[in-house]
């Protein structure tokens, strides 16, 4: 079956016993369980969370896929779930506790739980559209900086500089910390800022002790009716949700090695894909050379982080 999302893109979703198809984002697609013993067996709602190899960029689905890129994103999400130390939403990731076979390594068994309308991002480096608003104002988020940072340098304290969400193929908009208050209230966004800036900090150390640079890093939260906490959601520390730089040649003031979808985003605004950014037009697909190298970077970043080696 074909479906439209939100978005405007074409998905189309898989036939999973037990499971139905409610909704597509840009990566991953969420099914609900039709079989009440599901719900029963794991102990509270629940809802599975598949990744696609889909990818975008500048707020377009691409129509090419990178091949294994939701295995990698589910399994290096789940590596750093057990990291962590925080409450999350995954319930189950394995065949033997319930993911459907067709699925198995690039889904998981969460939670259903009530997402905060917040992108919530830790920065420790600037770079991207903090550097533009920097470059503009001296501030980003309206948070104040030093004067003569440049690309990459690396900010005293890592910043809370949330952004509200979008609907898909529209663009986050960042927001100050006021705004978060207003959206949520006080008690919420200082617990959202906590959660934030300490899951960016113990994952900093650990990407930096292997050799990763963790640039910045976007985390979404819900509220877990059930337990009645906040709790970590979606993805967490994946190329798609975080700028990874190499450690070895970061040099602050240039543009950094990256192990994330930057190598897209510079393939298209280049003058080889003949793509006008500003333009209504959809972006070209990618040339196989493209696919493969963000294929390897993928994997390479996997592999450094975890210490492990990638299998499909």
């Amino acid at each position: 079956m074909t479906d439209l999302t939100p978005g405007g893109f074409e998905t189309t979703a898989l036939d999973l016993p037990g499971w139905t198809h409610v909704y597509s984002g840009k990566v991953r697609d969420l099914y609900v369980p039709t079989d009440e013993s599901i719900a029963q067996r794991l102990g509270q709602d629940c809802v599975l969370v598949v990744a696609s190899d889909r990818i975008s960029a500048y707020d377009h689905v691409l129509t090419s896929e990178i091949p294994d890129k939701g295995a990698i994103l589910t399994q290096l999400s789940l590596w750093w779930f057990d990291q962590l130390g925080v409450e999350h939403h995954v319930l189950a990731s394995t065949v033997a506790d319930g993911v459907p076979e067709a699925v198995a390594g690039r889904a998981m068994i969460c939670k259903k739980l009530d997402m905060f309308p917040i992108e919530c991002i830790a920065r420790g480096y600037l770079t991207g559209s903090g550097l533009l608003e920097y470059r503009d104002s001296g501030t980003v988020c309206s948070i104040p900086l030093p004067d003569g940072l440049v690309d990459g340098s690396r900010l005293e304290t890592a910043l809370f500089t949330p952004s509200a969400k979008a609907e898909v193929g529209e663009h986050d908009e960042n927001i100050t910390y006021d705004a978060v208050v207003q959206t949520v209230g006080p008690d919420i966004a200082e617990r959202l800022q906590e959660l934030t800036l300490r899951i960016y900090t113990r994952a900093e150390e650990i990407a930096r002790s292997r050799g990763i640079i963790l640039a910045d890093t976007k985390v979404e939260f819900g509220f877990d009716a059930n337990s009645g906490a906040i709790t970590l959601g979606d993805e967490v520390l994946t190329p798609d949700s975080s700028r990874f730089w190499d450690a070895a040649t970061y040099q602050p003031g240039q543009a950094q090695a990256s192990y994330d979808k930057q190598y897209v985003r510079d393939w298209l605004t280049s003058a080889e894909s003949g793509w006008d950014r500003a333009s209504d037009e959809a972006p070209p697909e990618l040339p196989a050379e493209v696919v493969a190298k963000t294929r390897a970077r993928y994997v390479e970043a996997f592999e450094k982080l975890t210490g492990g080696s990638f299998t499909a």
